[in-house]
């Protein structure tokens, strides 16, 4: 893909503190981005506030600042530097939320700034639980029973249809913050109550829970014009219930059918037919949707 060469100068966004849900992973791939836009000759101006990362070092970044993941910051920064583009896709879900706030107080616009990697419409629809939902339905592929709610009490009458045991997952919050089982009825309203207030549009998805299923995960790949390709399936070692940073992965996941194979001999075998028909679903509904 040839370079566009309008952006000469990108601002890239840290994750901050490493916490449970959002570890080490985004260092090594902001740290990795900001090597090849460099070796593009793009300058790259850094912003994290944690000073113990690969990233914040003085010879990663042409600018490197340890501050507040703020729009504080952001602002401050944009007034110092001729920033063209904004790669938020690298730190995680905190970037994510500053790049959504910094474009809704028309910061980005007002610098004349570009977000590379995502758009606002792709974040919205991957944070916000119920803008998900519809799109799952819209395009068939099934879901547990699960309903969004704003209240306590559209939360309390979504639990007696569905019955327990529940999950509760707050929207817009980072590493499963506000997230929780519920299996006993009397336990239902102190997690209620604590993911409506954690949530910063107070408003949670309750799910009927799956608990003991399999559990599977589909790493895919798509580019600016909507190819998709699926990378490879991971199987977890453990049902569903266990959180699988506890647990063991296994990549390609495994096919009882041909246990005698090795593990790189699976690639084309390790999907049943349900699994090939639904990945299919999910790549054609992708590649439709608007961006």
């Amino acid at each position: 893909m040839p370079r566009d060469t309008s952006i000469r100068s990108v601002l890239l966004i840290g994750s901050g503190p490493i916490v449970i849900g959002q570890a080490c992973e985004f260092d090594y791939s902001g740290s990795q981005a900001s090597r090849s836009l460099r070796n593009e000759g793009i300058e790259v101006t850094l912003i994290n506030s944690n000073p113990a990362t690969i990233m914040t070092d003085p010879v990663t970044a042409d600018n490197v600042y340890l501050k507040p993941l703020t729009v504080e910051s952001i602002e401050e920064i944009l007034k110092k530097h001729k920033i063209d583009a904004v790669l938020p896709t690298m730190g995680g879900q905190t970037a994510l939320n500053l790049a959504i706030e910094c474009e809704k107080l028309g910061i980005w616009k007002e610098h004349g700034v570009r977000m590379i990697g995502v758009d606002v419409a792709a974040i919205d629809i991957t944070e916000d639980r119920e803008q998900f939902r519809q799109l799952m339905e819209k395009i068939g592929v099934p879901m547990a029973p699960s309903k969004t709610v704003a209240s306590f009490l559209e939360g309390k009458k979504v639990a007696q249809e569905f019955g327990f045991p529940l999950v509760i997952r707050a929207s817009y919050t980072l590493g499963g913050a506000g997230a929780s089982f519920v299996k006993d009825p009397a336990e239902f309203d102190k997690l209620l109550k604590h993911g409506l207030q954690i949530s910063p549009i107070h408003e949670v998805m309750i799910d009927k829970a799956l608990l003991g299923w399999k559990e599977y995960e589909l790493e895919l790949l798509r580019d600016k014009d909507d190819n998709v390709t699926i990378i490879c399936s991971i199987e977890n070692f453990d049902p569903m219930g266990i959180h699988t940073g506890d647990s063991i992965t296994v990549a390609l996941s495994h096919d009882p059918q041909r246990p005698h194979l090795p593990a790189h001999a699976h690639r084309g075998h390790q999907d049943d037919a349900r699994h090939r028909r639904l990945r299919r679903r999910v790549q054609r509904a992708i590649r439709r949707e608007p961006r």
